[in-house]
């Protein structure tokens, strides 16, 4: 039995709906699976009665932008209550700041002689939780590049012409969130970052798990993740970070997390 406890929708920057990411799981044999949309838990609902309609365990989740220490991270938040008041609020709160940049970000790049609107863009997106990827797809769509990849190396990562900072939590913000709303904290593809020293101050500010298991890590960097783990007494977690097929190929899949690590994750929020 296994699970992908990293997924996305079209409820952020995902292209496949809720139905389609539950039948892609049920194709590769997903036990369980977890919907982690960016600052939003509006597909939750639909997540889980597709999940439950084919006998999938279904985990609510959302992936939160956050910042420690100067550097941006992304923490999981898992087995939440997604209607509880105060999570909602805030996550409604940065779906306004995601729509907000979309408008900074599209006049940059209109700035730089690239003719999108923020319009066409919110089109696309057709979600509360927009962000450069569906941007990315404007840039495509108006033929000013050949591929959403080109899109973020030119114009849409940070440093480039097109970037716009965004405001956001402070992880211990985040995790007090998370927890408030009955959940647990997990750190994300923490070997992105190249930055693990930020990983013993989360721990003091409640981080409950790493994300060991992933698509982007090594072998070395998912030893070196369930080492650090053992060490501070964390959960672990693991999943495709799948967005569709807005990265060519779906993910969904690729990693397989054992149905005991997310056993002790329900456990734990027992406890």
């Amino acid at each position: 039995m296994y699970a992908d406890l990293h997924l996305h929708t079209n409820f952020s920057d995902g292209t496949y709906t809720p139905e389609e990411l539950a039948g892609h799981g049920q194709r590769v044999g997903l036990a369980a699976m977890s919907l982690t949309d960016h600052d939003t838990v509006d597909g939750c609902a639909r997540m889980a009665a597709a999940c439950a309609e084919r006998e999938i365990e279904f985990v609510p989740g959302c992936e939160f932008t956050v910042e420690q220490a100067g550097v941006e991270l992304h923490l999981l938040g898992y087995l939440m209550d997604t209607e509880h008041a105060r999570l909602c609020s805030e996550l409604a709160k940065y779906q306004e700041v995601r729509r907000n940049r979309i408008h900074e970000m599209v006049s940059k790049l209109n700035g730089l002689g690239l003719k999108i609107t923020s319009e066409e863009v919110m089109k696309l997106a057709n979600c509360d939780a927009p962000g450069r990827p569906h941007i990315g797809r404007a840039l495509v769509a108006a033929g000013h590049c050949r591929t959403l990849d080109e899109a973020f190396r030119k114009y849409l990562k940070k440093g480039k012409p097109g970037w716009v900072p965004k405001a956001k939590l402070t992880a211990a913000e985040a995790i007090t969130l998370i927890h408030e709303a009955g959940g647990l904290a997990v750190i994300a593809h923490p070997g992105l970052y190249h930055r693990d020293e930020v990983i013993p101050p989360l721990v003091d500010a409640g981080l409950d798990g790493i994300e060991c298991f992933y698509t982007r890590h090594s072998t070395s960097m998912t030893e070196n993740y369930l080492m650090l783990a053992e060490e501070h007494g964390l959960l672990v977690t693991g999943g495709s970070d799948c967005h569709g097929d807005n990265k060519g190929k779906p993910l969904i899949g690729c990693v397989k997390l054992p149905y005991e690590f997310l056993a002790r994750m329900k456990s734990a929020v027992l406890a």
